[in-house]
């Protein structure tokens, strides 16, 4: 068991009516705001309206960048940037899901380098400061409105890279169950999926670690096999869509992970499906992740499967733990792709084999992804063609 840092400073403003505090809260870092949105859905739901109210009652001076792509893409950071420059922007609001909060982050970090924002990727430039992040959450999925992490999509080049820097971690998060009503059932599955793959990248480790995080791993995973269900069936149902939505912070917000270091195996992979075919992140992780955990079980990983089948799944502990270990990856697809309907193999959204050697080498690097289970390029191969 490793010694660990748990330094988490981002205050969050937890459920209805709690916005009247955003001019308070912006006020700290200064009164020039760039207002950053996606494709408009905060228009549809009232919520745009909701935000320039705040800002014009608490006198900012505020421009905007709307348009922010699912997969945001390298451009949206640039234009980002290069308008914090212009206009001299003091703090930043994202309004949105992941992908606006993720794009976001880098402008706040481009904004104050001269080199291309890109470079923070392409050759790791350092993060070392950026202008202040406040957020509004409208999708409960990457749990971005609570960590230090980004991932950027550069379409030129066919790269979707994520990376984590202490600098963008946002100041403050406006988290409402009631903002993510209009989230459809398709985005809500994602959004699962997604939450249940940051998990599953921590718990799936043969390094010790400590019980009570164990416990509380599974009662995330228990979370969101009970509440997105309902969530779908019910989009305006508040007790499912705020258990979604705290969970969606606390899976990666580095709490779970005590002291563990071990790289993640499904997002990598899926990464390079999603730079590739520009699929819905949360449904190209619903696709890998039981194939990755069928293709690492074995007899020495077979123990970790059994613990999460017995105490996600109420599976019977006394059977052999490769038995349980397999009923435990037959119950999680079954959620996947049953329950929540998502498709399920690759055929299906038009990924072709003939991508798979070269997806594969820039997702492990081309030498090998130390994750649960160490992958070359050629364990991934297997894993893709499992998907098929």
């Amino acid at each position: 068991m490793n010694s660990f840092v748990y330094d988490i400073p981002v205050k969050v403003y937890f459920g209805e009516n709690q916005l009247g505090h955003l001019g308070e809260e912006l006020a700290r870092f200064g009164r020039r705001v760039l207002l950053t949105y996606g494709g408009g859905s905060i228009k549809r739901i009232g919520l745009y309206d909701a935000v320039m109210a705040e800002l014009r009652r608490g006198g900012f001076e505020v421009s905007e960048l709307g348009g922010i792509a699912p997969n945001p893409r390298i451009d949206s950071v640039r234009q980002g940037a290069a308008l914090c420059k212009e206009k001299h922007i003091d703090v930043l609001l994202a309004v949105g899901g992941g992908s606006t909060i993720d794009a976001t982050k880098w402008m706040a970090a481009g904004a104050l380098v001269d080199h291309d924002p890109w470079e923070f990727f392409s050759r790791w430039a350092p993060v070392e400061k950026a202008l202040p992040v406040v957020t509004v959450l409208t999708l409960s999925a990457t749990g971005s409105e609570m960590d230090s992490g980004g991932v950027i999509s550069n379409p030129e080049t066919h790269d979707k890279i994520g990376r984590m820097a202490a600098p963008l971690l946002p100041k403050v998060s406006f988290l409402d169950p009631t903002n993510t009503y209009s989230v459809s059932p398709y985005q809500t599955a994602c959004g699962a999926a997604d939450m249940l793959s940051h998990i599953f990248e921590v718990y799936f480790d043969m390094a010790p670690g400590l019980y009570m995080l164990d416990t509380f791993m599974e009662g995330l995973v228990r979370t969101i096999i009970r509440y997105a269900p309902v969530a779908m069936r019910e989009p305006e149902n508040y007790e499912a869509r705020a258990n979604l939505m705290w969970a969606s912070s606390w899976a990666i917000n580095g709490f779970i992970n005590g002291g563990r270091a071990q790289a993640w195996s499904c997002h990598p992979m899926e990464h390079e499906l999603s730079a590739l075919y520009d699929i819905t992140h949360g449904l190209g992780l619903a696709i890998l992740t039981p194939r990755w955990l069928e293709y690492c079980l074995d007899e020495t990983t077979a123990p970790r499967y059994a613990q999460f089948g017995t105490a996600v799944f109420g599976l019977d502990a006394s059977e052999p733990p490769m038995a349980v270990a397999r009923d435990a990856i037959k119950r999680l697809a079954d959620f996947l792709f049953g329950t929540l309907g998502l498709k399920s193999t690759f055929t299906e959204v038009g990924i072709q084999a003939k991508d798979f050697p070269v997806m594969a080498r820039k997702a492990c690097g081309g030498d090998v992804l130390p994750g649960f289970k160490p992958l070359r390029q050629a364990d991934i191969e297997k894993i893709f063609e499992m998907c098929l």
